[in-house]
């Protein structure tokens, strides 16, 4: 047994059953390890943003790290985007990443870098294997860290000589850490405002947008007459039929403050307050009023649905919530497919049980709006603001999931950051549907450019925000990585488009032509 063999047996036996990988050479007795390994399947990105996006989606849906193999610094730097969006999401990874032989390393050659550097932004724990014994050690290690409640970025180098020297097999038991709850003092203080308060939100992120714990928030609710207001880019949030229906925070800052400046209190958990997501000039950057009482009850690393449960009880809440959300048909307007109908369609089809990966920026506002009366599903968004995480998202959501219907609800302009996905979601079998929302612009840019002060800008600033020079044509992209494909323009026609995508099993793509934006 040589040291890369000990690590991924290790590895299995902690339970990690998938490895996205992206190798190199100075990997080659990993990818032998993985491949001796029955118990890890091993799945191949054609780029590394694909490879860490997927293993983010995994983490959200499994609850548990995915393995990701990367090559050396520049590997992992080109996967360090998505890895941000996970590290935002409290997504469970393990990043793998393979290194020069100790020896090799002094003779700087081409692809020897700083693999610390690297990683340290968008990891929460790096290690250092620093023999072939401590090989495996590491990697549980990493496990470990990657391990802690909601989760976490653990990344480790494995040295080519580490991995490819004699090594024993590994022997140490896992340890696992609980969560962190909220004081008693916390719980008391957060019911007393509740209880003394006319106008209140409990505002949630995180684990605490679970059924499980939403259905708590829905009996303090009950009790207090609170309202309930979730982040607006949230890690996983369970909604549709029969589960406790929380509102959205609005995306633009001064929308958001407004939304919220009549709250005399607010009691956070499973997030922090809430923030604009870019400076603008003359417009707020803290988004709650100044007269609202801020309790941060629980944070992200708190347990969740612990906090909320104490709180319910702590009010003497109903059993019950005192709203839950019932499932309701949406009647459609014929004509030319707008983002309105768009969304009334998918939320009438969305199968039970599904998962939606919404990466779909401007146009997919009304796909939330409206789904919030479908049947029971998952909703994941762009935690981090780096484009290009839909594809990858939904690939790993599928393979977390693989009985259950996926939709990626995905834009034109972020899908071209990585759309390598669609070949890997051919390869695996996955059942993802991809709703492509082409309006051959960067729109939210065009909308960004006018809030910022930005008057009459030229044909050259224009220029920066299309994608219609030359068009992108989307069913020949997919049908060149082997996925099923259509076009729709039309209502009636992505009504039909849907209803087949969600009967049938495996991959397939559907490019819905919106109106472009008239900046």
């Amino acid at each position: 047994m040589n040291g890369a063999d000990a690590l991924i047996r290790a590895l299995a036996d902690a339970g990690v059953e998938v490895c996205f990988a992206n190798p190199g050479t100075s990997e080659m007795q990993l990818v032998a390890a993985i491949d001796g390994e029955p118990r890890m399947r091993a799945i191949l990105g054609l780029f590394e943003g694909v490879v860490t996006g997927a293993a983010d989606g995994y983490g959200r849906m499994a609850e548990k790290p995915a393995l990701t193999l990367l090559h050396l610094g520049p590997g992992f730097g080109n996967g360090s985007a998505n890895l941000h969006n996970a590290n935002r999401a409290n997504s469970p990874i393990i990043n793998m990443i393979g290194d020069h032989a100790t020896y090799h390393r002094e003779y700087d050659a081409p692809l020897t870098s700083d693999i610390h550097a690297f990683a340290s932004p968008v990891s929460d724990w790096i290690g250092d294997s620093e023999s072939p014994e401590h090989l495996a050690e590491i990697g549980i290690q990493a496990f470990e860290a990657a391990s802690i409640y909601p989760g976490q970025i653990a990344s480790f180098i494995a040295p080519a000589d580490h991995a490819w020297s004699s090594a024993p097999a590994h022997s140490r038991q896992v340890e696992c850490i609980a969560p962190p709850i909220a004081t008693d003092d916390a719980i008391k203080e957060a019911a007393e405002a509740l209880r003394k308060t006319s106008s209140s939100t409990l505002f949630l992120g995180g684990m605490a947008l679970r059924s499980d714990a939403l259905f708590q928030a829905g009996r303090i609710a009950a009790a207090t007459g609170t309202r309930l207001i979730t982040e607006t880019f949230f890690t996983r949030l369970q909604r549709g039929e029969g589960r406790v229906p929380v509102e959205r925070l609005p995306y633009f800052g001064e929308q958001a403050a407004e939304y919220l400046q009549d709250f005399d209190t607010m009691v956070i958990v499973g997030t922090k307050a809430p923030v604009s997501f870019f400076a603008y000039p003359g417009k707020p950057s803290y988004l709650v009023a100044d007269r609202t009482r801020v309790l941060g009850l629980a944070d992200d690393r708190c347990n969740a649905l612990d906090a909320l449960t104490r709180l319910a009880d702590a009010l003497e809440a109903p059993a019950e919530p005192a709203t839950v959300q019932s499932f309701a048909q949406h009647a459609l307007e014929q004509g030319p497919i707008n983002m309105v109908e768009m969304g009334k369609i998918l939320s009438n089809h969305i199968p039970e049980n599904a998962i939606v990966c919404d990466e779909g920026a401007t146009n997919g506002l009304g796909a939330f709006l409206f789904t919030g009366c479908a049947r029971r599903h998952d909703w994941l968004t762009l935690t981090g603001g780096a484009i290009g995480m839909g594809l990858p998202l939904a690939l790993g959501a599928s393979v977390a999931c693989p009985n259950r219907k996926v939709i990626a609800l995905q834009a034109d302009g972020s899908a071209m950051y990585t759309p390598q996905a669609l070949w890997t979601m051919v390869r695996e079998n996955t059942d993802v549907t991809v709703v492509l929302l082409n309006n051959s612009s960067y729109a939210i840019l065009n909308i960004e450019m006018q809030r910022v002060g930005v008057e009459n800008p030229s044909e050259k600033a224009k220029s920066l925000l299309d994608l219609s020079n030359p068009t992108i044509d989307w069913v020949n992209i997919a049908n060149g990585m082997g996925m099923p494909a259509s076009r729709v323009e039309t209502v009636a026609e992505f009504d039909t488009a849907i209803a087949d995508a969600m009967a049938q099993h495996g991959p397939r793509l559907i490019e819905v032509i919106l109106p472009g934006f008239a900046p």
